[in-house]
């Protein structure tokens, strides 16, 4: 995976030929993550290889705590959720390239400075998740997406993620994006503008300025799934709804999973004839790409296989 590669750039492995029965930790930092299914997937991925090593939750918001927790030396990895996100990440040493682009942290690895000090690296595994599970279900979605619009459904920090996937992954010709708020899109169009200037993104108003716009290829959302009730959102949804009933032969990833993973929406594209790519999938991507980072070496596919499976359960309310 490019993300071992790249994470080179900040410094030497920490691992020793023991590592991996060693006593390590890794650790979620949240508000509300009792009932988190990290723990469960990182565990299968952990076993997998034979690691040793024990995923905790840390449901705290307390900047103080996460530091601890980092200067721990037992401490190998972090996973970071809402409202961490955008907090947590001034207090690393530095941030990746997809940290930056996408202006959040949801991992954390350590990489070895030239005199052997620890320094905690950041960045976005969330975009890695997303470009992983569509790829994993069509591997030339990126050529055929090259060129054509795509599409995000909300406005919040999954939609940064998304929008940042789609534009450095997939090429779309633009990023069409339908939110309950103006004002939220506009200041992701100013965030990009200064991370990622080549970025076209175009906010779609009504189901009228829809009518005229090509069909996206690719459509990812991001909102939470509960009945439409205030004046935006229920327009967001009438959009959203009009562009997957008009279009035909797309794949729709949708990020919520929660309370079902059968979303409204993503039932309204599997009847209008699209492939459909559930939120789970995309979690379990994200925890891949997790410990890819942390334990260094590429996916076991076996592990991989067991924590789809685990998620092909009947449905959990939880989150990641």
């Amino acid at each position: 995976m490019d993300i071992l590669h790249k994470s080179y750039e900040y410094g030497k492995s920490p691992l020793t030929p023991s590592s991996l029965s060693s006593s390590s930790n890794a650790f979620l930092f949240g508000g509300n993550i009792s009932r988190s299914l990290s723990p469960l997937l990182h565990g299968i991925l952990f076993r997998s290889v034979n690691a040793s090593w024990t995923y905790h939750l840390a449901q705290t918001t307390d900047k103080n705590e996460f530091l601890a927790k980092l200067a721990d030396l037992k401490s190998i990895g972090v996973s970071i959720t809402m409202p961490n996100k955008v907090t947590f990440g001034p207090l690393l040493d530095d941030l990746t390239e997809e940290a930056r682009g996408i202006g959040a942290v949801n991992t954390a690895f350590v990489r070895l400075d030239s005199t052997g000090n620890r320094r905690w690296i950041g960045t976005n595994t969330d975009c890695v998740g997303i470009r992983e599970a569509i790829l994993q279900h069509n591997p030339h979605a990126a050529s055929k997406a090259k060129g054509q619009p795509a599409m995000v459904i909300g406005g919040g920090g999954a939609a940064r993620s998304a929008i940042y996937a789609l534009w450095k992954w997939f090429s779309p010709s633009e990023i069409y994006i339908a939110n309950r708020l103006q004002s939220e899109v506009d200041d992701i169009a100013d965030f990009f503008t200064k991370t990622m200037p080549s970025t076209r993104l175009r906010y779609i108003p009504d189901v009228n300025a829809a009518q005229n716009l090509p069909s996206p290829s690719i459509v990812i959302g991001t909102t939470p799934d509960y009945p439409p009730s205030e004046p935006g959102e229920v327009l967001c949804w009438e959009i959203s709804e009009y562009i997957l009933r008009k279009s035909k032969g797309g794949l729709l990833v949708d990020m919520c999973y929660m309370p079902s993973t059968e979303t409204r929406l993503l039932c309204t594209a599997r009847k209008a004839g699209w492939v459909v790519i559930r939120g789970t999938e995309v979690l379990v991507r994200v925890c891949v790409a997790q410990q890819v980072l942390w334990l260094e070496r590429e996916s076991n596919e076996r592990g991989v296989e067991e924590a789809m499976a685990a998620i092909a359960m009947p449905d959990r309310n939880v989150k990641l």
